[in-house]
């Protein structure tokens, strides 16, 4: 192994006492310590010298190198100012790499990719996301359909397996629903927390959402589907009726709802971990019908 990659123990111990970096809980910074588990991430991701490379959290810059390596251009975002210097020192001897002293939430991904990648060129996003904001940087990327053909992170093993759950287990639910929606999702490797300097409380799990050209069912309403779906699993123990009752209270009656779930022939006493996604976009619209309907007629 080249003892010059960034992630190795030995190496990461340096660059931090060189810059005596501290590590902030509140970014959750977990930095790689393992080239192996940086190039199966990197081989999952489908990544091949002719792509280009998104990066979110570089960090002291373990990931951003192998990406350098093995792709055409990295553009990474970083919310840490800090970290700054160190990238710049860490990844000197790499002309392929742009850092963007920005936070991923509020950046603006689509005129980022026109000015850095070349048209219709693949484009792929890989990170080691911070386990207490994946939801939120996921679901910002996934719907503003970015032109890239895929995602592939790093996040806890728990919230991976949720999304890439199957109808009838644990792990499904609105969250499943709404990746699946976009990606075509698989947990495709477990990580051990002996990679990560310093180690977090749990499993890591590296995800990989292959980004759908078209949405695999149809709704009338997106927010309005999503919603609703999330309305059927508030409480997994109830049934769907009973949960549609609360979602819908003083809007829609229960006889009403019956109505609708007879009419599409949904059982009621069915739970939301039960339906797939086809089932629940034949749910969505029917009561997205009906409100609307009753909407005009009020």
């Amino acid at each position: 192994m080249n003892k010059r990659y960034i992630a190795t123990p030995s190496r990461t111990k340096e660059i931090l006492q060189k810059y005596r970096f501290t590590f902030k809980k509140s970014l959750g910074q977990n930095f790689l310590i393992d080239v192996n588990i940086l190039k199966n991430i990197i081989n999952h991701a489908g990544i091949d010298e002719s792509s280009g490379t998104i990066e979110i959290g570089p960090g002291i810059g373990a990931l951003t190198e192998q990406l350098a390596i093995h792709s055409e251009k990295v553009v990474a975002f970083e919310i840490d100012g800090r970290l700054l210097p160190i990238l710049q020192d860490t990844l000197s001897d790499y002309e392929n790499i742009r850092i963007i002293h920005e936070d991923i939430l509020k950046a603006d991904v689509h005129s980022v990719i026109d000015e850095n990648f070349k048209e219709r060129q693949s484009v792929h996003i890989v990170a080691n996301l911070p386990y207490y904001i994946t939801t939120p940087i996921l679901m910002k990327l996934l719907r503003e359909r970015l032109p890239v053909d895929s995602i592939t992170v790093m996040i806890q093993k728990e919230v991976a397996d949720r999304m890439a759950a199957e109808p009838n287990s644990k792990s499904y639910g609105s969250l499943t629903i709404a990746i699946q929606y976009y990606t075509e999702a698989k947990v495709v490797m477990t990580v051990p927390k002996t990679v990560f300097m310093p180690q977090p409380n749990v499993e890591s799990g590296i995800l990989n959402l292959v980004i759908r050209k078209e949405p695999p069912v149809h709704v009338e309403d997106e927010e309005y589907f999503f919603n609703l779906v999330q309305g059927c699993f508030a409480q997994r123990r109830k049934t769907l009726r009973n949960n549609l009752s609360s979602y819908f209270k003083g809007v829609l009656d229960k006889e009403v709802i019956n109505e609708v779930l007879e009419s599409i022939e949904i059982d009621g006493t069915r739970r939301g971990e039960s339906l797939n996604m086809q089932e629940f976009s034949i749910l969505a619209n029917a009561f997205y019908r009906i409100q609307n309907n009753k909407e005009r007629m009020s």
